[in-house]
């Protein structure tokens, strides 16, 4: 199963307009002889098109260079991974590894053909003045057909310029000239969409609302589909590509709003939710924290001279061993019926959230209250931790202050749709507190870890050395996040910034 990251723009274009030389007036590019292919796709979804809602497609092809199995999921915008596996010999069976990366969507429902496309696509590749090829540019005529509707075909012509090895102003050059021809950008975000038009359903409304609820909810749902979206990326990732902390901290963001805004809800429906997001991140936390610490160690042990044992070590290996243990196990999770049950959960607590009487108050009145309220938690956490004397109690004190200041965070960028720049400034500031004290929590893990391998049995003398130096650098590193937590406690505690918050 082998995939890439998609980059490409589409465009629009009369049927009978020629688009020209693509090479430009300074040469800088070169187009192939054009190839033409007759293709046909057989898209596949739920019948109420989940799929097609959160921006996946999954279909399988037959002609051209990549026929096969092709599921192509949403990344950033005019990016998509895409992931390909072989027709095989079942045409309507999903192959069992693209079912696993949309099984968060489907969730058990059907998968069934929902439109065809017939298409006949004329290639030309770009090429550098050294032969590379740069993009593919796709002259494509189209005739596209719902299968579960009675309704005429629909027919259209597009362009699609797909960047392979080159940089992305090959991409603007290009537009140039196909705007030039009369080419415009397509409205439609895959060729699956314009045949669905509007059976496709609206997407979710990402409004704040005028409620302190709605605005809540807003958030919780913005929370869920960033859930969503990276789960996929997730089980195919294989190393730190940042999708294992990026579904944790939609999961962070969802648990601190919950307990920050706990007055607005029935805390006896929001308990076992919350309970079940803190167990599933805590099974992405275990690999997360192996990324970091293998990152950090790889890091400090990078271009160290072998023959000196400091890059020649052999316990990174236990720890990357690991970490490969760990991702097949949250591969294993990611795939039980207990996630799938949070999944739904989630999905009816937004659908139907438990409000008490308050949270129909205005947004404008009462996320402030909320914001300020989350804020002064972090103030008073961090006083108490600096009365304590230097030790492992001050370390637990700054720990909690660092995750107080993370839901404050969290709190402040929900809040940000209703009150602003107050809020956005708060949100900024509680980051820089979060990621310093971070900084040091880091270091002081990987002084755990590091000792933890030092007293291994049978350890290599070469081995327990490079130890040493690397915990007497984690030490280093932990008392320099230290002294930059100073400065940016004083810019933190200004009390203007609960003052603007209070008096919009």
């Amino acid at each position: 199963m082998a995939s890439h990251v998609e980059i490409e723009r589409k465009y629009d274009i009369d049927g009978d307009v020629e688009i020209g030389d693509l090479t430009g007036p300074d040469g800088e590019v070169t187009a192939d002889e054009p190839q033409t292919w007759q293709l046909v796709a057989e898209y596949v979804d739920t019948p109420a098109l989940i799929l097609a809602t959160h921006g996946i497609t999954l279909r399988r092809r037959e002609g051209g260079e990549d026929a096969g199995w092709h599921l192509k999921l949403p990344m950033a915008k005019g990016a998509r991974r895409e992931v390909h596996a072989p027709l095989g010999a079942d045409v309507h069976h999903v192959p069992a590894q693209l079912a696993e990366l949309v099984a968060a969507h489907v969730r058990g429902r059907e998968l069934v053909p929902v439109v065809t496309l017939e298409t006949t696509r004329t290639v030309r590749r770009l090429h550098d003045h050294g032969g590379k090829v740069v993009a593919e540019v796709a002259d494509d005529q189209v005739v596209g057909r719902r299968l579960d509707r009675d309704r005429r075909p629909a027919s259209w012509r597009e362009i699609e310029v797909e960047l392979v090895d080159g940089p992305t102003g090959v991409l603007d050059a290009v537009e140039s000239r196909l705007r030039a021809a009369g080419a415009t950008p397509s409205p439609s975000v895959s060729k699956l969409a314009r045949v669905l038009g509007d059976d496709l359903p609206p997407a979710a409304d990402r409004g704040s609302g005028r409620s302190a609820g709605a605005a809540l909810a807003a958030y919780l749902r913005q929370q869920r589909e960033q859930l969503l979206g990276y789960d996929p990326l997730v089980r195919l990732a294989d190393h730190d590509d940042d999708s294992v902390h990026k579904m944790r901290v939609a999961i962070r963001r969802m648990r601190s709003v919950l307990r920050t805004h706990s007055r607005l809800l029935d805390g006896d429906r929001v308990a076992p939710l919350e309970a079940e997001l803190r167990w599933l991140a805590g099974e992405l936390g275990t690999v997360r924290d192996l990324e970091v610490l293998n990152a950090r160690f790889d890091q400090r042990l990078a271009g160290q001279p072998k023959d000196g044992g400091l890059g020649n070590a052999r316990w990174p290996g236990l720890l990357a061993t690991r970490e490969r243990k760990a991702r097949q196990t949250l591969r294993q999770t990611l795939s039980a019926p207990r996630y799938f049950t949070l999944l739904a959960a989630v999905d009816d607590f937004i659908a139907d959230p438990p409000f008490q009487d308050r949270a129909g108050r205005k947004a404008s009145r009462q996320t402030p209250r909320l914001v300020a309220r989350s804020w002064r938690k972090v103030l008073t956490r961090y006083t108490e931790a600096q009365k304590l004397p230097e030790g492992a109690e001050r370390d637990i004190a700054l720990h909690s202050t660092r995750k107080a200041a993370k839901r404050a965070r969290y709190t402040a960028e929900a809040a940000t749709p209703v009150l602003g720049k107050p809020a956005k400034k708060l949100a900024k500031q509680a980051e820089r507190l979060q990621e310093t004290l971070g900084r040091r929590q880091d270091a002081l893990v990987a002084q755990q870890e590091l000792t933890q391998l030092a007293t291994r049995p049978g350890l290599r003398v070469a081995d327990a050395f490079t130890l040493g130096l690397l915990l007497a650098d984690e030490r280093h590193a932990a008392d320099a996040a230290l002294r930059d937590v100073a400065p940016v406690w004083k810019k933190a505690a200004k009390p203007r910034l609960l003052t603007a918050l209070t008096t919009r």
